[in-house]
Order: structure tokens, then C-alpha cells, then sequence
């Protein structure tokens, strides 16, 4: 094989098998086994095309169009392949299928060939640093079905000479206040077992003091140790950072002056996890009030501006720590941040008027117009002006906060926490603003996978001596 034994051969010709692959493709389907080709490609974009429709049936309307909505949804899949059956082009569609994922294979493996050739690190080196002699960890019983207990926390906090600061569930606590007291009698290292919104509001404090933070995966979903490669199983292994620990630092977002570790959101999510029945039953709260939020013009729609990008009548804005891994951020590999330490907001902005922009938006992916993908230093978002829906006063955060939709202020879902803000909401990133503390073995670190970027592809195949690169 050409460069048997060299990485700059093996990337090239891993380049070149991903180019033929993707090229024999493209033949399969304008000429086709049987001139089916083409047929193949068009019912597989019809089905999409409709699926999507009938998922935005389901969400934005109730009644028959509901179930007719989930009914396509279901239904167009499916009829794609009996047609591919019965018109005999099973065959067809599974030789493209497969050469196509052997393109994507090869050509993700030329440019991670290439990237660990320029020495690309995946996170940041973490530092050794002195075991803390006083450090403080407050922890929520609640948090993730009461995981705190399940583990075994305390106990074997305890044993490693930290102090544990257990939250009273049945009484409003200021965390920020119990973590400033910390600081206060001497602690030199803050930690949390909660959820990210929990995490937020100590690491602000850390931050404020340039203490180190230890993340203890004890919420319900913890996107936040996910990103830091922490074991979201088993939580107890968090805590192995105060006896054989590294750090590195982290930026940490701000929302109106709020700290936030993983995601702000506005629009339509925002306006859902404002309902205090949505604590105990988020599906179900979610499918019952879609329909007024998309179509009955109770939810905010959003002006925002990122970086001077003005994105105007948003339905749904997702403003990130760093950015999660594009550009689909519908695919199972955006649900991560490469890295935390970038300087930069990720912005995801969602706009769809109809079922026909649905569809469109699952056929182009980013680059539908009702879909914006991209990254920010700053991000300002106001509420724009909504025909009232008459709801319950007992479905939003209840005085003194004003509810969504009073002049001057817009729903917020920080962390996932619901809040009722000012306009215009700014949201920014203190870079390199966190130092956190973490076990040197975290099993949840993986390689981010490289952009897919075919340009670069075609480089490596007819380069002589491809350029190492962090791509």
C-alpha cells in the first residue's frame, strides 16, 4: 500500500479511498443499478422531507393534525423502503449507502492522521498541582434522584479530608452565599455535586476568588462534566481529583451578569421550563403547550445580534459556552464541546414558520434559511412584541418576578433554570476565567472528531507532502 509505514502516506491514501469512495457515489446515483440511482436519492429526500413535516404537525398543532403529524412521521420512513422493495432498488440504495460510509470513514481518518501529525491536543494539559488542604463541597440531595446518596458522597468526601455542605431541599438557599462563607473561613478549593445550574452559581464564586473547582457529576444530565470527560456514572469518581488531581483552566459565560457553564436558552425551551409542572413531567409539559408557544403567538419571538449579525424573529436561540460540535448541531456528535477554552460563544439560532420550512430545514441541514450555526465574542437578545395568549398566572415563575412577555423582560433558561430577565439580555465569555480541578484519569475523554471538510480531503490526496495541521 502507498505509504505503508509513513503517517503523511497513510493520510493520503486514506484521502484518496475517501475521494473514490464518495465519487462512486455520486456515478451510483446519476447512472443507478438499473438507472434507479436518481430514484433512490429523490424518494430519500421526499421521505425526509415529510417526516419533518409531519414532526412539526405533532408539535405546533393539536387535535387530528396531531396525530396525522405523527402518523407521516412515522409512515414516510417506512414507505420509502417498501417503494425501494418493490421497485427494486434495495440494492441501489444499500450499495450507496455503503460506499458513502466508507467516504465519511476514510476521510475522518486522513484528517485525524494529519491533525495528530501537528500534535493536536484534545483538551487542555492539565497542571499537577498541591492536594488541597481545606477544601469545601456542597452538595444537593436531590439532584439526579438523590445520586448524593446513592454513592455515597458524604461518606467518602469525608475520608478525603473535605467538608460537605449539605443543601436543605425544603428551604430556598442561596448557593452563592453558602460558597462565599466557605471562602471566607478558608477554604482553597470549592466543589459542587448538582446539577449545572448548581455548578454555575459556586463556579462564579471560584472564579471571583481564582480557587480551584471540582465538578461532581450528581445532576440529572450534567453536560458540563460530560465536556470536562468526567464519568457521569459513577459520581464518586469525581472526587478522586483531591487526592490525584490535574487542572486547567476553563472559560465561563455570563448572561446579564450570571454566570453559566453550559447553555442559555431563549424562545420556545425557555418558555417551556418556565411551567412548574415541567419539573415532574418534561415530555409531556413540552407536547401539551408546543402548540400555543409555535403557532398560537405566546412565545417570545427573538431579536438577537451576534457580533453585529443581525438574526431577526428567532423562535429558539441557544447560546453556548464554547461551541457544541457543528456544523449539524442535530447529529448525536453535537451533542459535546470539543473544548472549553476556545473564547467563544456558540450561537445556534432556529427559525421555522410552516411545515414547509421544516422540510426544508431537514433536507439543507445549516443551510437552511430558518437555521444559523455559528460562534460569538457577544450576543444581545431583546423579546419581540407577541399577540397575547391568555394563561394561568400559576404557569410562570411566580412575584416578584414579572411574567414572560411583560414589557422589558424575556424568559431565560439558564443552565437549565428558569429565569425571568431584563432586555436586553447580553450574554458574553470571560476567557480562561475558571480553574478546574479534575481526576488525572477521566474515562469520559474522547478525541473530538475533526471537521469534515472536503476541500482539505482533496489536498491531502494530491499533496506530496501534506501540511500537518490542527484541522
Amino acid at each position: 500500500m502507498d505509504g505503508a509505514g509513513d503517517p503523511t502516506g497513510q493520510a493520503r491514501t486514506l484521502a484518496r479511498w475517501a475521494l473514490a469512495a464518495a465519487a462512486a457515489t455520486v456515478v451510483l446515483l446519476l447512472t443507478g443499478l438499473g438507472g434507479g440511482g436518481l430514484l433512490v436519492l429523490l424518494s430519500a429526500l421526499v421521505g425526509l422531507a415529510c417526516s419533518a413535516v409531519g414532526i412539526w404537525w405533532f408539535l405546533a398543532h393539536r387535535g387530528p393534525l396531531r396525530v396525522s403529524g405523527a402518523l407521516l412521521a412515522v409512515a414516510a420512513p417506512l414507505a420509502v423502503l417498501v417503494l425501494y422493495v418493490v421497485w427494486g432498488l434495495w440494492l441501489t440504495a444499500l450499495t450507496a449507502i455503503a460506499l458513502w460510509s466508507v467516504a465519511l470513514v476514510c476521510a475522518r481518518a486522513a484528517l485525524r492522521q494529519i491533525r495528530s501529525m501537528g500534535g493536536a491536543a484534545e483538551l487542555p494539559r492539565g497542571e499537577r498541582r498541591p492536594r488541597p488542604q481545606r477544601p469545601v463541597l456542597i452538595m444537593n440531595p436531590k439532584s439526579g434522584g438523590g445520586k448524593v446518596a446513592r454513592f455515597g458522597l458524604v461518606e467518602r468526601a469525608q475520608k478525603l479530608g473535605a467538608r460537605v455542605v449539605l443543601i436543605d431541599p425544603s428551604v430556598e438557599t442561596d448557593v452563592a452565599a453558602l460558597a462565599r462563607e466557605a471562602v471566607a473561613g478558608g477554604a482553597d478549593l470549592l466543589g459542587v455535586a448538582g446539577g449545572d445550574g448548581t455548578q454555575a452559581l459556586v463556579a462564579a464564586v471560584a472564579a471571583e476568588h481564582d480557587l480551584p473547582f471540582l465538578v461532581i457529576s450528581a445532576g440529572t444530565r450534567n453536560h458540563f462534566a460530560l465536556d470536562l470527560g468526567l464519568d457521569r456514572a459513577d459520581p464518586a469518581t469525581c472526587l478522586d481529583a483531591l487526592v490525584d488531581g490535574e487542572e486547567f483552566r476553563v472559560d465561563l459565560g455570563s448572561v446579564s451578569g450570571r454566570a453559566f457553564v453550559n447553555t442559555v436558552s431563549f424562545g420556545v425551551y425557555a418558555d417551556v421550563v418556565q411551567r412548574p409542572e415541567y419539573r415532574d413531567a418534561k415530555a409531556g409539559t413540552a407536547v401539551d403547550v408546543l402548540p400555543d408557544l409555535l403557532q398560537g403567538g405566546g412565545g417570545d419571538r427573538l431579536d438577537a445580534t451576534a457580533d453585529g449579525l443581525r438574526l431577526p424573529a428567532q423562535q429558539a436561540l441557544l447560546v453556548s459556552n464554547n461551541a457544541y460540535a457543528a456544523p449539524d448541531p442535530f447529529s448525536a456528535a453535537a451533542a459535546r464541546r470539543p473544548r472549553l477554552d476556545g473564547g467563544e460563544l456558540g450561537v445556534i439560532a432556529i427559525r421555522v414558520d410552516g411545515a414547509a420550512q421544516a422540510a426544508e430545514m431537514a433536507v439543507r441541514g445549516t443551510q437552511s434559511t430558518g437555521l444559523n450555526v455559528l460562534t460569538a465574542a457577544r450576543v444581545e437578545v431583546t423579546g419581540k412584541a407577541a399577540a397575547p395568549v391568555p394563561v394561568p398566572a400559576s404557569a410562570f415563575v411566580p412575584a416578584p418576578a414579572p411574567a414572560p412577555g411583560a414589557p422589558g423582560t424575556i424568559a431565560v433558561a439558564v443552565d437549565g433554570e428558569a429565569l425571568i430577565l431584563p432586555t436586553p439580555v447580553v450574554c458574553t465569555l470571560r476567557p480562561r476565567a475558571l480553574r478546574v480541578l479534575v481526576p488525572r484519569h477521566r474515562p469520559g475523554v474522547i478525541e473530538p472528531r475533526p471537521p469534515l471538510d472536503w476541500r482539505r480531503v482533496t489536498e491531502i490526496a494530491f499533496q506530496t507532502s501534506p501540511r500537518s495541521s490542527g484541522t
